[in-house]
This record gives structure tokens, sequence and C-alpha cells, in this order.
């Protein structure tokens, strides 16, 4: 037993832990192989986004069981710049963008191809959405949450713990 599952052995809805891939693309596409062919809706979910809720999981998949596709993003907020060799090159209009979060919801047929295809043909996708993006599917949009927060660099981290509640008896 490796170190992870001997962590989750107590937790009885992990069925099984796969080793990553170098990328989140490969990653994703590792744990669609662990994934039994029967198993017809699939969630992908950041590890590095620990202040998720149960509410936004339920809604990002009843969005998905409507529309085959469905992903957690936020309207942008902040005026965007494109940039070059530190100068400002342009300001990017914001209407009509989003900040992508996880989760992400598909349905897994849907899913599976997507991969396929984007692994035959070399492509590599920012997040899954964009895969089923080139096949042409809908992804449907469902306001996700401020606090979802990405754990990219030191300081997300204490904005997580923040976020977190505390355990019992600290």
């Amino acid at each position: 037993m490796t170190a992870w599952e001997d962590r989750l052995a107590d937790c009885r809805k992990v069925r099984a832990v796969v080793a990553g891939g170098a990328e989140r693309q490969a990653s994703v596409r590792q744990g669609l192989v662990a994934v039994p062919a029967e198993v017809g809706w699939i969630v992908v979910h950041d590890g590095v986004r620990p202040c998720i809720t149960p509410e936004l999981v339920e809604r990002v998949v009843a969005e998905a069981r409507r529309h085959r596709a469905a992903i957690a993003a936020l309207p942008v907020a902040e005026t965007l710049k494109r940039g070059a060799d530190g100068w400002v090159q342009a300001t990017v209009e914001r209407d009509g963008l989003w900040s992508v979060q996880t989760p992400q919801a598909f349905r897994a047929d849907v899913l599976r191809e997507a991969h396929r295809r984007a692994a035959a043909e070399g492509i590599a996708g920012t997040d899954d959405a964009a895969l089923l993006e080139r096949l042409g599917v809908p992804v449907r949009l469902v306001p996700g949450l401020p606090g979802n927060v990405k754990i990219t660099r030191p300081e997300d981290l204490a904005l997580a713990e923040a976020l977190l509640p505390r355990p019992a008896g600290r």
C-alpha cells in the first residue's frame, strides 16, 4: 500500500488512488483509465482547490446532467491587460469573460472521446472543457465561488487556511 492509499484507507468513497501525470491533462487521462467503463458521469476537481463546497459540486453536476457538460466559473471583475516585456500592450474587454474553476462535470463518454482525440492530435488544453469545446460540445457555465481559491503560490495557502473551517477542538 502506498502512503496515499494508507492515508485514504478509511475514506469509504475513495475507490482507487491513481498516480498523476506530468501535466493536468495527463493526470485526468490516467484517472479516466481507472474509472470503470459503465460510469456515466465524471466530475474533475483540482486538489489545489480545497475550499470547494458540496453545494457547488451538486450545482455543477445538475447542470452537466441537463447539458452534458458544465463547469464552475466566475465572471471576470478585474480590468485585464495584455502585456509584453513588462509593458501594457492593450486593454482586453472583459465583457463575457469568465474565470474558470473546478469542479467540472461531464458525460463520461464525451469526456473520454475528448481526451482520446486530444491525445491522438497532440492537443494540450488548459482544462477539460477546452477539449470538449474542440469537439463542438457546448459547456454550461455555473456560477462558482469566490472562496474556491486555487493554491498556486505560497501566499495562496494562507488565504485557503483562512477560508477553511477549523477542525473541532482547535
